[in-house]
């Protein structure tokens, strides 16, 4: 029997689902039509590729083993598709791209304003990811691009430089030091009552190795998972945070504070799987960043 793509779909399906009717319902063809056609695959490999015995079904270690290589020959065969499809002079097109929380709040609306006014026919999907679920996603080749932060990688991602993201305390109209343009000892600093981001982002990380290293505890009065309701209540209220500068200066009402010693810089990168093919459409979208750090 001639191997063909379905074949390794509906393997994949049934492994997925670790169940027949499951992965039939989500195949959109008959259970009985999807166990035949599984059977006819093991038996072209001369080998059983999935465990039936249990009360789920789940992939044998030749099955396991299949099912790895099956994955990414249909991965690299939706990328010979997209590179067959992608046309140089970017008049169509189609662009995924992904970002941790803090680039929303600051980068994603001038990258995506300018990017569309240049290249209008290029369709771009923009989503919102933790830097594990962006690496994760690049993997399977479910994004083209990821812009996050340098430092250890998964195996198989490619990191290159963008620019270097400087952070400060930041305070609101209300708050004594506002306007202040003196470094503020970081002592002091853990003297304030805090408005931060949840443990979940890479930013808080940053903060919280930043206090713990100058034998800092800080008083949290607040946490929360978005920044802008971060940035809401620093400006209604009297409360402080920290922020990557570059969001500052999308808020008039907000004042950084640098501190002494100040918080570390961290490099901002642009992630792709390595050997992945390089369309024309994530090209462009690489040119711009870098022009817009340099500006």
């Amino acid at each position: 029997m001639p191997l063909e793509l379905r074949h390794l779909r509906y393997l994949l399906a049934v492994a997925e689902h670790a169940n027949f009717t499951r992965a039939a319902e989500d195949l959109h063809i008959s259970q009985p039509t999807l166990s035949q056609q599984i059977k006819q695959l093991e038996k072209s490999l001369g080998v059983r590729l999935l465990d039936r015995t249990g009360r789920t079904v789940r992939l044998t270690d030749a099955g396991a083993t299949y099912a790895d290589h099956a994955r990414r020959a249909l991965r690299d065969l939706a990328a010979g598709r997209r590179a067959v499809l992608d046309v140089q002079d970017l008049t169509r097109g189609h662009l995924r791209l992904a970002m941790t929380p803090t680039f929303t709040a600051y980068l994603i609306g001038p990258l995506a304003g300018e990017f569309h006014d240049r290249h209008p026919g290029i369709r771009l999907d923009v989503r919102e990811m933790t830097q594990d679920r962006i690496e994760s996603a690049l993997l399977a080749d479910e994004l083209d691009l990821g812009i996050a932060f340098e430092g250890a990688h998964l195996p198989g991602i490619e990191s290159t430089a963008l620019f270097a993201e400087s952070l400060s305390l930041v305070v609101g109209p209300g708050h004594p030091h506002a306007g202040r343009a003196l470094p503020l000892p970081v002592a002091e600093a853990a003297q304030q009552q805090l408005a931060l981001l949840s443990q979940d982002f890479a930013t808080r990380g940053h903060i919280d190795a930043y206090f713990a290293r100058h034998r800092a505890q800080m008083p949290i009065a607040v946490e929360t998972n978005t920044i802008t309701a971060l940035t809401e209540i620093i400006q209604r209220t009297a409360l402080a945070t920290v922020l990557p500068d570059a969001i500052t200066r999308e808020h008039p009402r907000l004042h950084p504070i640098p501190l002494d010693p100040g918080l570390p810089s961290r490099t901002v990168s642009i992630l792709r799987r390595e050997n992945a093919y390089l369309s024309a459409a994530s090209r462009a979208l690489i040119r711009l960043t870098h022009r817009w750090a340099q500006t």
